[in-house]
């Protein structure tokens, strides 16, 4: 059978491409205003030179860059910045899978109410479960508290205002991305593959490494670009558990922005955090085309 051409109430038949470009129309007049346009405009501040205090001249310059790539504390800062994330990742890898891999072996009857649970902290704002960390963390909060009640340590741990306190929270709140995206790449798995493994002999840990993880790379692959990027574009988590005290780049373009007034070097260090996006995504394009 022949596929037949879309009709109008006239009868006549609309071109099959016609049809696509008005279907497609919409969703590229959205990415145009909402992220081609507004990129644009980013990267041409970044080659205006500022004069301070939010002035900007009408001089291009490239000083913004080489500013950027001779200051050692700016590349400190990449350094920083793409450690954290991937510690993060792992950590939120490590967390979710076991989640994940629970909610695709649990029985339907539950397993609608787990998932429910599970995304449920994406309800509520990053900022107040950050507030909620520097409640559990703190110097006087619960987690001190009840560690010295109990007599174990003597003196406060330090889990806020630092590195720790960072990968702690950042963790937690990408755990709900990460199992989502590990749920998803779970289609692959089945569990006649993992009986088949056990009937020739297989322990846990070897279905375990030889099947069941091979299986769902992919969608370990999706979930670690997911909070690669939401990880290194972060913002308020690292200003709050970090306490100033953790310099990353998405701190320093609100600082550069906000409060120095910078908006060309702000915008440079943005289009910076952008080519990480970009090489971010190359590597899991190559990687998932291993994987198919």
């Amino acid at each position: 059978m022949s596929a037949t051409q879309p009709t109008v109430a006239t009868g006549k038949r609309v071109p099959t491409g016609l049809l696509i470009a008005a279907l497609l129309l919409p969703l590229a007049l959205i990415n145009l205003v909402s992220f081609i346009i507004p990129v644009v405009r980013l990267t041409s501040i970044s080659f205006i030179q500022s004069t301070g205090g939010g002035v900007l001249t009408d001089n291009w310059t490239l000083e913004n860059y080489i500013g950027f790539f001779t200051d050692p504390f700016s590349l400190e800062l990449i350094w920083n910045s793409v450690v954290m994330s991937l510690v993060v990742t792992v950590g939120t890898l490590i967390c979710s899978y076991p989640i994940a891999l629970f909610l695709h072996r649990v029985s339907p009857r539950w397993r609608n109410i787990l998932f429910v649970m599970t995304i449920s902290p994406l309800l509520v704002s990053a900022v107040v479960r950050t507030y909620g960390w520097m409640v559990l963390m703190g110097d006087r909060g619960v987690i001190n508290g009840l560690l010295m009640n109990a007599g174990i340590i003597d003196s406060p741990l330090r889990l806020v205002n630092n590195t720790l306190g960072v990968y702690i929270g950042l963790i937690e709140i990408l755990i709900p991305y990460m199992a989502l995206s590990l749920i998803a790449g779970f289609g692959r798995l089945e569990r006649s593959y993992e009986e088949a493994a056990a009937s020739l002999g297989a322990s846990s840990f070897t279905r375990f490494r030889r099947v069941i993880f091979p299986l769902t790379l992919p969608g370990v692959a999706l979930g670690c670009l997911l909070c690669f990027v939401l990880a290194i574009s972060s913002f308020v988590t690292p200003k709050l558990l970090g306490g100033g005290r953790v310099f990353l780049l998405a701190t320093e373009i609100y600082d550069q922005a906000v409060i120095q007034l910078e908006w060309p070097s702000a915008a440079a260090t943005s289009i910076v955090v952008l080519v990480i996006f970009g090489l971010a995504l190359a590597v899991y394009g190559r990687v998932s085309r291993r994987l198919d």
